[in-house]
């Protein structure tokens, strides 16, 4: 026979950023929660994430929803880690630390250039960098630069230390950490009208008024919900690089992006060194060619990494909706909610995830930037492909 555990006001399936910041808020607001983790805390994407904060650097014509939505979490991020490093009294990472976008020939030089008109159409702070110029701001970028772009107010944090720390003050706010506990389905009641919690692959239930999916790019796994009330996720391989100077800090002070990746300096010697974009459904094998094309363009850029030490290679999957969106608050079913599909900006957007669902969760409405990316939005397109 199946047997239950406690009864929890919310029950959050998947322990990665959105999770576990979704968790702490919730908690904090005298919700009694549980994070329900089929593998290890914050090991899938979570853990593999190079956590830039860069809402302007990543902002693209035709998504200035989504540009909103990531504008205002980063806005939120300093107060957040401010609170979490209180709550916690662990360090969460976080570095203001500026980003440099960079060209290495004249097509890519072209392309930033179109980059740097349309982020000043959007009113967006750039400044454009002779070769020179950014060379003397960052002294190991390559002679052969041909040019740059400034984006200071774009930052970065450390995932995996950001995670620990939610950890830690999710567990002090009095919420429950469960890993290894694999949800099976969710279980509803009143003729499929509304949840009651959660069933894991063991047979055991987990009671809940509310029930929070946040299961990354697992989320079609989840069984329970009819097809009206399911939002589509796929699996997005990423291969990233993590590297070690031996003689410390001093490489880089600011991320550096190019086409098609990036190096985020982690303030301590350490550098990461992403990412590739592959759609492979659930493979997470880092692969010979992945690798060579990372290391190939970043040394051509900045060839001190050459002389850098490999600590790990590893590979995530991030979790891509059909518009490559999130999916936000209240779910079809009633006590259905979502924090998923974040796919490249699940660390950014942890903030504002976090504030938007603890709201939803306690009865408030969505904050205005957060309502553009609700589940409905999914069931609009089923039914004109229906028609």
């Amino acid at each position: 026979m199946p047997h239950t555990t406690d009864r929890f006001d919310v029950a959050i399936v998947g322990g990665g950023i959105a999770g576990l910041a979704v968790a702490w808020r919730a908690q904090r607001r005298g919700l009694r929660t549980v994070v329900l983790e089929r593998d290890r805390l914050a090991h899938g994407a979570t853990r593999v994430a190079a956590g830039m904060l860069a809402p302007i650097s990543e902002a693209r014509v035709g998504e200035r929803g989504l540009l909103a939505l990531s504008r205002a979490s980063l806005d939120r991020y300093p107060g957040f880690v401010e609170e979490l490093a209180a709550a916690s009294q662990r360090d969460p990472g976080y570095s203001a630390c500026g980003t440099l976008l960079v060209a290495r020939d004249r097509d890519e030089a072209e392309a930033l250039e179109r980059e740097l008109a349309e982020r000043t159409a959007l009113g967006l702070p750039v400044e454009r960098l002779l070769p020179s110029e950014a060379r003397r701001r960052e002294p190991a970028l390559a002679p052969t630069l041909r040019l740059a772009l400034d984006i200071p107010g774009d930052h970065a944090i450390d995932p995996r230390a950001l995670s620990a720390a939610l950890a830690v003050a999710i567990e002090r706010a009095g919420g429950a950490l469960r890993e290894g506990a694999a949800v099976a389905r969710i279980v509803t009641a009143d003729d499929g009208e509304r949840v009651a919690g959660v069933e894991l692959t063991d047979g055991a239930h987990v009671h809940a008024d509310q029930v929070v999916v946040a299961a990354g790019a697992w989320v079609g796994a989840l069984d329970g919900l009819p097809a009206h009330a399911r939002v589509p996720v796929r699996p997005v391989k990423g291969q990233i690089m993590r590297l070690r100077d031996p003689a410390g800090a001093g490489l880089l002070a600011r991320v550096i992006r190019m086409q098609p990746g990036y190096l985020v300096p982690r303030g301590d010697g350490r550098y990461i060194l992403g990412a590739t974009m592959e759609e492979q459904g659930f493979d997470t094998a880092p692969t010979a060619g992945g690798i060579f094309e990372l290391l190939r363009d970043a040394i051509e850029l900045v060839p001190g990494v050459a002389e850098l030490q490999v600590e790990e290679v590893a590979a995530g999957l991030r979790p891509g909706t059909p518009d490559n969106a999130p999916v936000l608050g209240p779910g079809a079913v009633d006590g259905l909610q979502w924090a998923a599909g974040c796919f490249r900006h699940g660390i950014l957007l942890a903030p504002i995830v976090a504030d938007a669902l603890a709201a939803s969760l306690a009865g408030e409405p969505l904050p205005a930037v957060a309502r553009p990316f609700g589940a409905e939005r999914f069931a609009s397109q089923r039914e004109a492909v229906a028609s």
